[in-house]
C-alpha cells in the first residue's frame, strides 16, 4: 500500500515540528513532510517508538531529513524542556499539533500536574508548547492542530473542562477535541489583533498575520486500512479484516494524513480555516466548516483563560523571542 497517495508541494528548506509522530497520522504526516523535503521534528514520549519511526521512514528514504525530540504533552515540566530546546534551534515553519490519547481511560484520571489526564495530554501540553515557541516561529509558519469528527458527536461544558462533575471516556476525548479546535480558532483572532496592532502602530493600512492557525481534522481513519509499518503499525489480521468491512465509510491514516499535509504545504490554506476529506470521512482535502462550539468567540476566550489558569503561563502572541 503507498505511503504517498497525492503530491505535495517541495518543502526543502522548511523545518516542522510533528507532536505525537512515532504513529498512526503523526507519523504518516512525518513521512510525507520527510518525503518533500522538509527538516522533520518527530516527537513523542517514547525514544524507543520513536526511533522505531526514524527506522521505517530512513527505510524508504535513506536521506530523509529528520530527528527527534522527547515530549510527554500530559507533563508540563516535559514541555517546558521541549519549548527551551526549541528556542535554540532555527525557527521552525510549522508546528502541528497532533499528539493525544485517543483510547482514554475508563474513570477519571489526573496529569502529574494535578489535571484531568485526556485534557492535560490532548490540550494543556499543547497549549503551554506554543505559548513558549510561537513568539519563535518563522514569519509565515503555520499551527495546525488536529480536529476530529468527535466535536460533532459531544456537547461542550467549558465550565467543566477538567470533567470533575461528570466524567466518560468518550465525553474526556471528544471535549478534549473541541477545546483543541476552540484554542486554535482563538488563537487565530489574537494572531490576527496583534498584527492589526502592529499596523496600526506604523500607520501602515494591514498587514498579514505573523503566524497562522489552522484547524485539520482526517475524517474516519483506521489502523487495519493503513499500511503495515514495522514498530509503527502492526495491527493484527482480525483488526484488518474487520476494518476492511468499513471501507465503505473509512480510509487508512496514511490517507487521513492528507487533509493535514495540506494544511502545512498548500498554497490554498489561510489561518481561521477548516479542512478535511472530501465526503467528510474520506477523500481528497477541503474546505469545511468547524462546529459553532469550536469557532465561537466567547467560548474561545473562556477556554484560553481556562488554559492559562491550568498551564500558570500567559500566553502572548504578540511577544516575540
Amino acid at each position: 500500500m503507498n505511503w504517498y497517495p497525492t503530491r505535495v508541494p517541495p518543502q526543502v528548506g522548511r523545518q516542522v515540528l510533528v507532536t505525537g509522530a512515532n504513529a498512526g497520522l503523526g507519523f504518516f504526516t512525518s513521512a510525507r513532510l520527510a518525503r518533500a523535503g522538509a527538516h522533520v521534528i518527530l516527537s513523542g514520549r517514547s525514544p524507543e517508538r520513536l526511533d522505531a519511526a526514524v527506522a521505517a521512514i530512513r527505510g524508504r528514504m535513506p536521506r530523509a531529513s529528520v530527528d527527534t525530540l522527547v515530549i510527554d504533552t500530559s507533563s508540563l515540566d516535559s514541555v517546558a524542556t521541549a519549548a527551551d530546546h526549541l528556542l535554540d534551534r532555527a525557527p521552525l515553519d510549522a508546528v502541528v499539533l497532533n499528539a493525544g490519547m485517543v483510547h482514554t481511560p475508563s474513570d477519571r484520571r489526573e496529569s502529574v500536574d494535578g489535571h484531568e489526564l485526556v485534557l492535560a495530554t490532548n490540550v494543556l501540553g499543547h497549549f503551554a508548547l506554543l505559548a513558549g515557541v510561537v513568539p519563535h516561529l518563522a514569519r509565515g509558519a503555520r499551527v495546525v492542530t488536529v480536529g476530529s469528527l468527535a466535536t460533532r458527536l459531544s456537547t461542550f461544558r467549558v465550565d467543566d473542562l477538567q470533567l470533575t462533575r461528570s466524567y466518560s471516556a468518550w465525553r474526556a476525548y471528544a471535549q478534549s477535541k473541541i477545546a483543541a479546535a476552540s484554542l486554535a480558532f482563538e488563537l487565530d483572532r489574537r494572531l490576527r489583533r496583534a498584527a492589526t496592532d502592529a499596523a496600526e502602530a506604523v500607520g501602515a493600512a494591514s498587514v498579514t498575520p505573523r503566524v497562522h492557525s489552522v484547524v485539520a481534522h482526517p475524517g474516519y481513519s483506521i489502523s487495519g486500512r493503513t499500511p503495515r509499518v514495522p514498530g509503527v503499525n502492526q495491527p493484527p489480521t482480525a483488526d484488518r479484516f474487520a476494518d476492511a468491512l468499513q471501507a465503505a465509510w473509512s480510509q487508512g491514516k496514511h490517507r487521513g494524513a492528507e487533509a493535514i499535509v495540506h494544511a502545512v504545504t498548500a498554497d490554498d490554506v489561510e489561518g481561521g480555516q477548516f479542512w478535511g476529506p472530501q465526503w467528510m470521512v474520506k477523500g481528497a482535502p477541503r474546505l469545511a466548516a468547524p462546529t459553532r462550539s469550536s469557532r465561537d468567540a466567547r467560548t474561545g476566550a473562556l477556554v484560553w483563560a481556562v488554559a492559562e489558569g491550568a498551564v500558570g503561563q500567559t500566553f502572548d502572541v504578540g511577544a516575540r523571542a
